[in-house]
C-alpha cells in the first residue's frame, strides 16, 4: 500500500503534541512496511529542519517541506469577517505547496492520501484532479469546538462575539469538508460521536493517539522529598495560557502555602508568568526533554477550560506512571476512570482539594500513576493503533 501523508507541520522535531501525534503515525506506518511519502507545510512556528530527521527516515519517506506564511494578516482576517471564508483554515493554502503536491501526484500513484488535520483540506480539490486515491482526514480535534469553548470562557464581550463568529465559520466549513473525504480517523470516541452528528455517510474510525511505550520509562516510586506538581505546554496555544492564568489566579493562592512546589515548563511563557516565580513556583521555560522533565516531577496539573481532541501530554505523563489532576475538558478523549487513572476537578475549590488529597495521601500518587500506565499499555500502544488505521485504509480501498 502506498500512502501520501500531508502534514500541517513537520513531524519532527517533536516540539508539541501535534508533532508527536503526526510523527507517531509516520513511524507506525513505516514499521508496518507501508510505502510512505511525506509532504509537509513549514512555518515560522514549525520550520522544516532536515537534520531533525534520521537518514533512514528521510530515505524511506523522501520527506519534503514547503514554507507557508501562516501568520495572521489583519487585512485578510478582517476580509474573512465579511465573507464566507474560514480564515483559520484558508491561511494554510499556498500556491507553492499546491504546485509541489501536483508534481508529486503526477509523478506517482497512491492508494491513500492522509490529511493531518482540517488545515490540509484546502488541497482536496488538487488531490481529486490528479489522483484517484482515497482521502482520509486524520482529525486531531474539532476546530470549531476549541473556539466555541474559548468564547464561552472569556469575560470580554467583544472578544466573545468575535470568537463565536470564528467558531460558527469553522463549523460550517468542517461540516462541508468532512463530506468531501472517503474516511475520517478521529483521535477520540467523543470526537467520533461529534463527527457522526455532522455526517451520515462518511466512514469514521476512532484512532486514538498512540505512543511507543519503550520511549516512556516508568520508574515506579522514585519520589523527591517535596511533592512536585508540574505543568508542561506551549503558551502560544491559547487554551494552555488560559488554563495557567486560571490556575494562578484561582487555585494557586489557596495551595501555595502548603509543602509544595509548582514547576512550569513550555515554550513562549509570557513575561508576566515568569515575574510570579518564587521558591515554590519555578518557571523552567522551554526544556530540552519533555520526558526528562516529567520524570523529575510527581503530579501533572492540566487545568484546561477549553480545547478539543486529546491532550497528548496527559497520555505521555500517564505512560510514565504519573498521577494527573485535570478538568473534564482535559480528560476528554481519554478512556479513563476518574479516581482510578487520574483525578478530575472542574472548579478551583475542587482542584485545590485534589491537590491537598494527594499531598495527604502520597500512596495514591503511586496507585493512580500505576493504574495510568496500565491503561496506556492496554489502549494507547502505537503498534495496535496503527494496525487499526491500516485496516481502515484497506476497507476503504475495497469499497472503491
Amino acid at each position: 500500500m502506498k500512502v501520501l501523508q500531508l502534514c500541517n507541520k513537520p513531524p519532527q522535531p517533536t516540539i508539541d503534541g501535534g508533532c508527536i501525534a503526526i510523527n507517531n503515525i509516520s513511524k507506525g506506518l513505516l514499521a508496518k512496511d507501508i510505502s510512505l511519502k511525506i509532504l509537509t507545510i513549514a512555518t515560522e512556528k514549525h520550520p522544516f529542519i532536515p537534520t531533525a530527521f534520521s537518514e533512514e527516515f528521510q530515505e524511506k519517506t523522501n520527506i519534503e517541506g514547503v514554507f507557508v506564511d501562516t501568520r495572521v494578516n489583519i487585512i485578510d482576517a478582517f476580509s474573512a469577517l465579511i465573507t464566507s471564508d474560514s480564515y483559520n483554515v484558508s491561511r494554510f493554502f499556498s500556491p507553492d505547496f499546491d504546485k509541489k503536491l501536483t508534481e508529486i501526484l503526477q509523478e506517482d500513484t497512491y492508494d491513500v492520501v492522509h490529511l493531518e488535520s482540517l488545515f490540509m483540506t484546502p488541497y482536496i480539490q488538487t488531490i481529486r484532479t490528479y489522483s484517484k486515491a482515497n482521502v482520509v482526514l486524520r482529525s486531531h480535534n474539532l476546530e470549531h469546538l476549541i473556539w466555541e469553548r474559548l468564547a464561552n470562557s472569556t469575560g470580554n464581550k467583544a472578544k466573545r462575539i468575535y470568537l463565536k463568529h470564528l467558531a460558527s465559520r469553522l463549523k460550517v466549513y468542517e461540516k462541508k469538508t468532512i463530506n468531501e473525504v472517503e474516511g475520517i480517523a478521529t483521535i477520540s470516541y467523543e470526537d467520533t460521536e461529534r463527527f457522526a452528528s455532522l455526517t451520515k455517510k462518511i466512514p469514521i474510525l476512532t484512532v486514538p493517539f498512540g505512543i511507543d511505550l519503550g520511549d516512556y520509562k516508568c520508574d515506579g516510586n522514585k519520589r523527591p522529598k517535596k511533592n512536585r506538581f508540574f505543568h508542561i505546554g506551549a503558551m502560544n496555544w491559547e487554551p494552555n495560557k488560559e488554563a495557567i492564568n486560571w490556575f494562578m489566579d484561582a487555585i494557586w493562592p489557596s495551595v501555595k502555602g502548603l509543602d509544595i512546589e509548582l514547576h512550569l515548563a513550555g515554550r513562549h511563557i509570557p513575561g508576566y508568568m515568569m515575574e510570579q516565580a518564587d521558591e515554590n513556583f519555578i518557571v523552567h521555560g522551554e526544556v530540552d526533554s519533555a520526558t526528562c522533565f516529567m520524570a523529575d516531577h510527581d503530579v501533572m496539573v492540566v487545568p484546561l477550560l477549553s480545547g478539543s481532541g486529546v491532550r497528548v501530554k496527559i497520555i505521555e505523563a500517564m505512560a510514565m506512571g504519573k498521577a494527573v489532576i485535570t478538568t473534564s475538558v482535559g480528560a476528554e478523549g481519554i478512556d479513563c476512570e476518574d479516581g482510578k487513572h487520574l483525578l478530575i476537578a472542574d472548579t478551583a475549590d475542587a482542584f485545590a482539594h485534589q491537590m491537598q488529597f494527594l499531598l495527604d495521601s502520597p500512596n495514591m500518587v503511586d496507585e493512580i500513576g500505576n493504574n495510568a500506565r496500565l491503561l496506556v499499555e492496554g489502549k494507547y500502544d502505537n503498534d495496535k493503533v496503527v494496525d487499526n488505521l491500516i485496516q481502515f485504509y484497506q476497507e476503504l480501498n475495497q469499497e472503491m
